[in-house]
């Protein structure tokens, strides 16, 4: 659905017993109510690109995006290959997000370097994108190397990447697809994130980047108790760096301070902030009163 010149989607986290079914009927019934898109969080349940691929094949209609998968644990060519894959599974309705995750989960978890994560996401978007297009790649880099070629279907899809920092702003603009942002508000999207990324586009020759916001959103007569909620639910990206930034930014204390609560015309009210802002797709991530909220949103096309 458009809302404004503001498209209107999803944000999940699949979970539960039949995670794969519960996404199969959400995307259908998102399908169905007229939402634009729904974005997987690709985090440590599900992984985002083969559940798409499974709950979303046999419904047409819908982009199906993630949000995003990390790029440390996986080489740009696999990746690419996997979401080449995915892509042609749903009749090339995919749009690949990726992001670099964060130093703790890169380094603690995984256990490869985090320095330089800039430069990580420079080249290995040096061999993505052209994989994506379908190109052949031979590329020596300082953090990737690569000499291949893929017979994949699914060649062409929209490639974004989680951009917070200035310099990967720049880098989003210039090369991809548009950002996928998480824990940013409304003031600070329309002063920091669609400035730089919008400059970056026009400066590189190329259209107007999107920007994917993704909110907490609950509709409520109590919005103290679901800011509250959201605190406790989301309370791990108030002490991730690069979040804690953008909540600085905005003059957030904690994630309940950016998270879309109220009664129907406050949360309308804040998502025509977003519009205002810049946001090209906002990703509606429905954490409590979820009946309401699914009622309200479903009102909005």
């Amino acid at each position: 659905m458009e809302f404004g010149f503001m498209r209107i989607g999803l944000s999940l986290d699949p979970a539960g017993p039949d995670p794969l079914g519960k996404l199969a009927e959400t995307i259908a019934a998102a399908r169905d109510a007229g939402f634009a898109s729904v974005w997987v969080s690709n985090t440590f349940g599900l992984d985002a690109l083969t559940a798409l691929a499974v709950a979303g094949h046999g419904t047409p209609g819908i982009e199906l995006g993630t949000a995003v998968v990390p790029t440390y644990p996986r080489h740009p060519a696999a990746l690419a290959q996997q979401a080449m894959t995915a892509n042609a599974a749903l009749g090339g309705r995919l749009a690949l997000g990726v992001g670099l995750s964060h130093k703790v989960v890169v380094e603690d978890i995984y256990g490869y370097s985090y320095e330089r994560p800039l430069r990580h996401m420079t080249e290995y978007l040096d061999v993505l994108l052209p994989l994506v297009r379908g190109e052949r790649v031979r590329y020596q880099g300082e953090t990737v190397k690569a000499n291949i070629g893929l017979s994949t279907p699914g060649a062409g899809l929209p490639v974004l990447i989680a951009a917070l920092a200035p310099r990967m702003l720049k880098l989003a603009g210039a090369r991809t697809d548009g950002t996928v942002l998480w824990m940013t508000g409304p003031k600070t999207i329309a002063s920091h994130v669609v400035p730089a990324i919008t400059a970056a586009a026009e400066e590189a020759g190329r259209g107007r980047p999107r920007v994917v916001c993704t909110l907490p959103i609950c509709v409520t007569d109590d919005p103290a108790a679901a800011r509250a909620r959201a605190d406790e639910v989301f309370s791990v990206y108030g002490t991730l760096p690069s979040y804690r930034a953008m909540l600085d930014k905005e003059g957030a204390a904690g994630p309940g301070d950016v998270a879309l609560v109220g009664d129907e015309e406050s949360v309308r009210a804040r998502i025509d902030e977003l519009a205002e802002a810049g946001v090209t797709d906002f990703a509606a991530g429905v954490y409590s009163g979820r009946e309401r909220t699914w009622e309200f949103l479903k009102g909005l096309v």
